[in-house]
């Protein structure tokens, strides 16, 4: 059955989704679900699959002489099947499925996405930002001075955010890696490159081009499975390379010194006991002492700053606070907010303001450890598989 919710949409959003697209093919004589073939929308003018009979494999900016008539649909497809009236309403048959209802008469054309969340926004999230009077080494992936985003859709498509609400595919199948993480360059360059762990425990290094994608992979190694969170996070040992940490599955963290020419050093034990966290993130200097510093949120929800001390290691860890198992992703990408004090972004879910699924919330660093009270950016990035 079709999970089919009729909302208010912008007509100015559909327009622009839409554009101009053909019409519907001629009406024709048909009766029974079974009369729509495998890779078409169709729908009828009857109840329950009868009366006269439109189908479609394509993209329409009119349903033409079936406008007000439509009864009942069957999308046969492998896409979501987006609906659109002229009164601002629309609607969304899934993939495969089928139903009826008094609202079709007011769908006037139809568009077919890869993902729900694309009948309403596109793929990725709307991500937007301040240019910071600062460098911060990481976070900026084509080089123009804002912090960038990577979205993650549920098709597992990535797609590339520079922090003007644009965004640009960078290719599918993403969703076969089980970890993703960046923060600096690993290659030697000087652009930020991407890591990422496949369901094999292949760790793979995304060499950045500087417009916004990545070149042909290489591989760092096998065996990255025994690890449950990866988290770059700049440089901790203070020779002027980025480095990773991963935590593996006995609790103990590990320290991967970068090359800076796409290799890791042999890891270093941090310590022990970090199977207490279910989240890492590297999001730069936040103490003002110019050394990295990692955030981690433990399995009640409390949020702890670990001091980076440039040696491979951290000072005593101080709490930010409770309530963060309501962060579904943490984006540490420096300065967003044009202070030259780097910051924190999240996605929000379930948990957060009773069920307030995708919110991007920004919390602004002082520079002193500490974040300012949490600002609400935007709603619009729920449904997504990772934004990193």
């Amino acid at each position: 059955m079709r999970r089919a919710t009729v909302r208010q949409w912008a007509m100015a959003t559909a327009g622009a989704v839409l554009g101009v697209l053909p019409a519907a093919v001629p009406a024709q004589a048909a009766s029974g679900d079974a009369t729509c073939p495998k890779g078409y929308f169709c729908g009828w003018t009857g109840d329950e699959a009868t009366g006269s009979m439109m189908k479609t494999k394509t993209d329409l900016s009119s349903f033409g002489s079936f406008n007000g008539k439509l009864k009942w649909t069957d999308n046969r497809t492998s896409s979501y099947a987006c609906l659109y009236g002229t009164d601002g309403t629309g609607a969304w048959d899934l993939p495969n499925s089928e139903g009826g209802g008094p609202y079709l008469k007011a769908m006037t054309s139809l568009k077919f996405h890869k993902t729900e969340r694309e009948c309403t926004w596109p793929a990725y999230g709307p991500w937007v930002d301040v240019k910071s009077p600062e460098r911060a080494g990481f976070g900026d992936i084509d080089g123009d001075g804002r912090a960038d985003v990577l979205s993650r859709d549920q098709a597992g498509r990535l797609w590339f955010a520079p922090g003007d609400y644009s965004g640009r595919l960078i290719g599918s199948g993403w969703n076969s890696m089980t970890a993703m993480t960046r923060h600096g360059d690993f290659t030697g360059d000087g652009i930020e490159d991407l890591l990422a762990r496949d369901k094999d425990g292949k760790l793979w290094l995304y060499p950045a081009t500087g417009r916004g994608g990545f070149m042909a992979r290489r591989l760092i190694g096998p065996g990255w499975n025994t690890m449950t969170y990866i988290a770059a996070a700049g440089d901790l040992t203070c020779d002027g390379e980025n480095d990773l940490l991963a935590a593996d599955k006995a609790g103990k963290l590990w320290l991967y010194p970068g090359t800076g020419h796409s290799h890791l050093m042999s890891r270093r034990l941090v310590g022990g006991g970090w199977n207490t966290m279910n989240a890492l993130t590297g999001p730069g200097d936040l103490t003002g002492d110019k050394k990295n510093d990692l955030l981690a949120r433990d399995t009640t929800g409390k949020l702890w700053l670990y001091p980076g001390t440039g040696h491979s290691t951290f000072g005593t860890r101080k709490l930010i606070g409770p309530g963060w198992n309501a962060m579904d992703s943490f984006i540490s990408v420096g300065d967003t907010d044009g202070d030259g004090i780097n910051d924190l972004n999240t996605v929000t879910n379930g948990q957060f303001r009773n069920g307030q699924v995708g919110r991007q919330v920004l919390y602004s660093g002082t520079g002193h450890g500490t974040f300012r009270p949490a600002k609400e950016q935007s709603y619009a990035w729920y449904e997504l598989n990772g934004t990193f």
